[in-house]
């Protein structure tokens, strides 16, 4: 059985995910988190954990003498005020331990529109929303973090992500979706096993400064997605509204980028095929064990 000490800047459905697959995996795993809730303990698989407050830049301080401990950090927290908080609060701390993986998941926002175009890894990054903005920062921070002080960082680009909880087939049964009109707007999603599969897979197989899309095969319509889901649940006739209807900001902003996420690099840096290669696939497994 393999020891691992990891401590997670945020436990949302990736980072439970991640830890979820360590799990299955036979690990015996040392696990911390945060929250912006008061400390406390908790138990999640089996796993006895203290989750520790860190907001803004108020936190426990006993987070500190386990953030020294640890060997593994996965940061899955935002930024705030464009700023990265891990390294804005411990980035001394983090030069001055043992750790040897550091996996910081950013957005393919960074990207910004590239009018229904394929990028890579090496396309130009050019944020629109505030969002993609903050995250390029973010990446910015820990990227020098690595090259200054030699220290172990990979950063993972995360497009849409869905999870066997939160899909669309779940938005759909609350009646919660609407058709939008855009022509031609395409985005990428990838589904929370496949995150868990390749951080799990980047443990044995790290390379450091390296830089990963996360998407699926399939770059779709969100209408595509939206009527695929409605057939498989045999829901018919949702309501249609145009861009300019949208109420909610961050949906503004998601209409005003179009975009093909490539996933070459992460396929075969790590040899990975998808489990779910397309929400095709995707959604089907979840409607058929979870709906």
């Amino acid at each position: 059985m393999k020891d691992i000490n990891i401590f997670c800047f945020g436990f949302g459905q990736v980072a439970k995910n991640f830890i979820k697959k360590l799990t299955v995996e036979k690990y015996n795993i040392n696990l911390s988190t945060t929250s912006r809730s008061e400390s406390s303990k908790e138990t999640f698989e089996g796993i006895n954990y203290n989750s520790y407050l860190f907001h803004s830049e108020k936190f426990d301080q006993n987070l500190v003498v386990k953030l020294k401990e640890a060997n593994h950090i996965l940061v899955s927290i935002p930024p705030e005020n464009q700023e990265d908080l891990v390294v804005k609060n411990f980035s001394k701390l983090i030069e001055s331990s043992k750790v040897k993986w550091i996996t910081y998941l950013s957005a393919t926002s960074v990207y910004g529109d590239h009018k229904g175009e394929w990028v890579n890894e090496n396309s130009k990054t050019n944020p629109i929303s505030n969002n993609g903005v903050a995250r390029l920062k973010a990446e910015s921070s820990w990227v020098s973090l690595e090259k200054n002080n030699k220290l172990p960082v990979q950063i993972f680009r995360l497009s849409g992500v869905y999870s066997n909880e939160k899909n669309i087939l779940v938005r759909l049964k609350l009646g919660d979706v609407k058709l939008i009109n855009k022509r031609d707007h395409y985005f990428s999603r990838i589904h929370t096993d496949d995150i868990a599969n390749i951080l799990f897979k980047s443990l044995s197989k790290f390379k450091s400064g390296e830089v990963y899309n996360l998407s699926d095969d399939k770059p779709s319509s969100s209408e595509e997605v939206t009527l695929f889901g409605a057939k498989i649940l045999n829901i018919k006739n949702i309501e249609k509204i145009e861009v300019n209807e949208i109420k909610n900001e961050m949906l503004k902003n998601f209409y005003n980028e179009s975009k093909k996420v490539s996933n070459k690099k992460v396929k075969n840096y790590f040899n990975y095929n998808l489990k779910f290669p397309s929400y095709i696939e995707g959604l089907n497994y979840i409607r058929n064990n979870f709906i």
